[in-house]
């Protein structure tokens, strides 16, 4: 990929890849590489960072903490800002980049490149004020929020860049370092996202690490970082949280969903149901918000069943750069091999695949999408999450059962009600247990809006002023004004 040039001159080469460590670009004597996962061929190498690399970064995280944190916040909203401004000098770069090692259509990639600017702008121009509760004639009491030290950001490999610009600014603006650290899936960007930053922050403040499955435990075992904040498996989410409470770091964890979508007797099919489909299959079912299980009213199913079938069948699989393509590979074998479990399901358990159904192999990790029609509720498509274009719609009647059904689940990250009539559906969607749940939309998200999951979904949310907050410590500030 060619190189660019940022506002000040200096270029930028998209074809190394290097760690950051204390405002340096550093290499490593072991390194491996990503996979392009729609030609299964290998991308550029990219650092494995050691045990060595990780100390250095934590003691640079740290040291820079000292002065970062005393800067007052208006400091940091400008050079978050400015970051962001040469950020989106480079948005095409990004986009091209990320749809090579993620495998989104280039339409796609494009987007998420534009909303990590937008995700890493608008909460940069956030504020986070004093609030005070009591103020008498005798004492007044104040709650503030003081930054907590060395933020690691654990980012995951389905969207690398807007999820690490939620992670990044919110920890910047408060006051905290950050080191980065991309999936091992795709490093690229957010190493390449991390060099650019350099130019805008003091050494230490900014870092970012690759490496390989060692990396993030070192990372959120280590006793002088503050703060875990992980998006990814609820697996992964829980050991997590185990390893960072041997030294009782603040963590913040966006976990899995198994998002449903009630669709009431009320909606217009044309319009919705090839809604509801795109929102199944959007990056190929690789988002923890996408629509996971479809509960349509019994005496619109056949006819929405068969809406969806037909918008299913004009979306195109193919390789990111391909014109008009809408669902690329998955992104890596270990996904690929785990949604196939769930095609072997369907074909032991004889259920009814209404469109789609097993893909042939081929030179790249994909998979058509697929709608299982009215499999039973313990099934493992409507009981798990695939985290790929497979998804069950399934029949209801009553409102409290559908209800019940929607809520039967570990997990509680988004859910969505679908009806003409908004007292229906408000009086429906605040019964859902979930973080975020939307009426005719899904995954309608915003950096201003805080965002988190119920249950095993995740714990404490990110986004929004209140999301500032979990990068903070609280505390109470008493000031007596008469001795």
């Amino acid at each position: 990929m060619p190189s660019a040039t940022n506002g000040s001159g200096a270029k930028i080469f998209f074809d190394t890849f290097q760690n950051v460590i204390d405002g340096k670009q550093v290499t490593t004597s072991q390194t491996r590489h990503g996979i392009n996962p729609a030609t299964k061929k290998a991308l550029p190498e990219v650092p494995i960072a050691s045990k060595e690399d990780v100390d250095t970064a934590v003691k640079a995280g740290k040291e820079a903490f000292k002065s970062w944190s005393k800067t007052t916040i208006e400091e940091r909203r400008e050079a978050i800002l400015k970051f962001a401004e040469a950020y989106k000098e480079h948005q095409e770069d990004f986009a091209k980049l990320l749809t090579t090692e993620q495998g989104k259509p280039l339409q796609f990639g494009n987007m998420e490149a534009g909303t990590g600017y937008t995700w890493l702008s608008e909460i940069a121009k956030l504020d986070l004020p004093e609030e005070v509760i009591e103020d008498t004639e005798d004492r007044k009491v104040i709650t503030r929020y003081t930054p907590l030290g060395v933020v690691v950001a654990i980012v995951p490999w389905n969207f690398p860049i807007q999820l690490a610009m939620g992670k990044i600014a919110p920890a910047l603006l408060t006051g905290n370092t950050i080191i980065l650290k991309p999936s091992p899936f795709t490093p690229y960007c957010g190493l390449k996202i991390a060099e650019l930053a350099q130019k805008f922050f003091p050494p230490g403040v900014f870092q970012a690490l690759s490496g390989d499955d060692n990396l993030g435990p070192w990372l959120t075992a280590h006793p002088d970082v503050d703060k875990i904040s992980f998006t990814g498996s609820t697996v992964t989410g829980k050991k997590v949280m185990e390893s960072a409470s041997k030294t009782l770091k603040r963590v913040t964890l966006e976990l899995g969903g198994n998002d449903p979508a009630i669709v009431c007797k009320s909606v217009d099919i044309k319009a919705v149901a090839p809604q509801i489909a795109t929102l199944g299959f959007l990056n190929s079912g690789q988002i923890c918000l996408c629509v996971k299980r479809i509960y349509v009213h019994s005496a619109i199913y056949d006819e929405f069943r068969d809406a969806m079938v037909e918008h299913t069948k004009t979306l195109k699989v193919a390789e990111g750069f391909a014109d008009g393509a809408f669902l690329g590979p998955i992104q890596n074998s270990m996904q690929y091999e785990k949604v196939q479990t769930f095609f072997d399901d369907v074909e032991k358990q004889g259920y009814k695949v209404a469109v789609g159904g097993k893909t042939a192999a081929s030179d790249g990790y994909f998979i058509n999408p697929t709608i299982i029609d009215n499999p039973a509720d313990d099934s493992m498509i409507v009981q798990e999450e695939p985290f790929g274009p497979i998804i069950p719609i399934v029949k209801w009647t009553d409102e409290d059962d559908v209800i019940a059904r929607a809520n039967n689940t570990k997990m509680g990250l988004g859910a969505s009600v679908w009806s003409s009539d908004l007292k229906e559906a408000e009086r429906i969607a605040r019964q859902i247990e979930a973080g975020s749940v939307w009426i005719n939309a899904h995954i309608d998200v915003s950096p201003i809006v805080p965002f988190g999951g119920h249950k095993e979904s995740g714990i404490g949310h990110e986004w929004g002023a209140s999301g500032l907050k979990h990068f903070c410590n609280s505390q109470s500030l008493f000031l007596k004004k008469k001795v």
